[in-house]
């Protein structure tokens, strides 16, 4: 513990930062390199600051809709992508890009059949033709898991989900709307998200606020009492940034989401129905690692471990637990001691055993 000098001198500099310098957080993206583009899809290459040779097998990371894919580069310090890369892991990254009112009409089956086997064929083979792992965060890692079922022939070697919920029952958050939704045939927002081509950004901002609110309204107190820990300021910073750049969803994915995962639940019994062929994620056959956040309330313990159990063909399935929120668990303070280390541990023995 610091002495009270040392603290308010660090306050005091942490002050002046944020007055002079508009904040502590340096949000510097990591450098990278376009590799691919295309509706929706745009590959990055990571490439490493000092120059060092990056090498094995590629990780690609994988995003969720509406999410800004810096979640996996929220900052400087406090980075997945940034970690990995230090690692000397070959990296990679797939970001959408903005939604707009004229992606409306994009269902699931966009990102299943062709955001994401594209990306991971260009990263394959701007690898060398190696088999790809992925990392993916909450629906990145349902569509991931979708994709490798759906086209088995794509170049997987391995797929890592954090904080992917697959059984809607067991969310306490939204449990108390099912019966209103039931209630109403389910048409209780449809023509909200039918008028407004899908879920705006500033809704979903607001939303992901909300799950949160105990937080958002102590955040000031927060900060007063921790005036003096400059990485505790930084977090602050790089999440607002985060919640700022939030992206739409498109009105027919965000109805199918509505309609099939939140409604029917879908997902609990490991399959789904898209444009009248079924994807099992029985199908799965690489191995796959499960991370849920032990105070994540949009992707709770119980919601997440479901998926252990439907990927019966997978050749290892491992669940770990590890501290955080749902933003938290990819990318909080103890994420760089917990999850990051579950990821590497998982990554090592895969690329030792094949």
């Amino acid at each position: 513990m610091a002495s009270p000098p040392a603290r308010l001198v660090s306050a005091a500099s942490n002050v002046a930062a944020k007055v002079l310098h508009g904040g502590v957080a340096d949000l510097r993206p990591i450098p990278r390199v376009v590799i691919d583009k295309g509706p929706n899809r745009s590959v990055y290459r990571m490439t490493s600051v000092g120059g060092a040779t990056l090498s094995g097998a590629p990780i690609l990371l994988v995003p969720p809709l509406a999410a800004p894919a810096l979640c996996f580069d929220l900052r400087r310090g406090c980075s997945l992508a940034e970690h990995l890369v230090d690692g000397g892991r070959r990296t990679y990254l797939v970001d959408y890009g903005i939604v707009a009112f004229a992606d409306r009409g994009l269902g699931i089956e966009h990102w299943i059949e062709e955001v994401l086997p594209r990306a991971i064929r260009k990263v394959s083979a701007d690898a060398g033709g190696e088999g790809v792992h992925l990392v993916a965060w909450c629906l990145g890692g349902i569509f991931a898991l979708l994709a490798a079922a759906d086209q088995q022939e794509l170049p997987v070697a391995s797929i890592t989900t954090i904080g992917a919920p697959f059984d809607v029952t067991a969310i306490p958050l939204v449990a108390p709307l099912r019966p209103l939704v039931e209630a109403t045939g389910g048409y209780l927002l449809t023509p909200i998200y039918r008028l407004l081509g899908g879920a705006p950004s500033t809704v979903v901002s607001r939303v992901f606020k909300a799950t949160g609110l105990h937080k958002e309204i102590t955040k000031p107190l927060a900060i007063l009492s921790n005036l003096d820990d400059r990485d505790f300021l930084a977090q602050i910073e790089a999440v607002d940034h985060f919640m700022d750049n939030m992206i739409a969803y498109p009105g027919r994915t965000f109805g199918q989401l509505y309609h099939r995962f939140f409604r029917a639940n879908d997902l609990v019994g490991g399959s789904i129905d898209l444009c009248g062929r079924t994807i099992s994620l029985s199908a799965v056959r690489v191995p796959t690692l499960v991370i849920a956040g032990d105070s994540d309330v949009i992707a709770p313990r119980r919601s997440v471990e479901r998926l252990v159990a439907l990927l019966e063909n997978a050749p290892e399935v491992r669940f770990e637990l590890a501290p955080g929120g749902h933003l938290g668990v990819l990318t909080g303070r103890r994420a760089r001691a917990t999850t990051w280390r579950h990821i590497d541990t998982f990554l090592d023995k895969q690329l030792t055993s094949s």
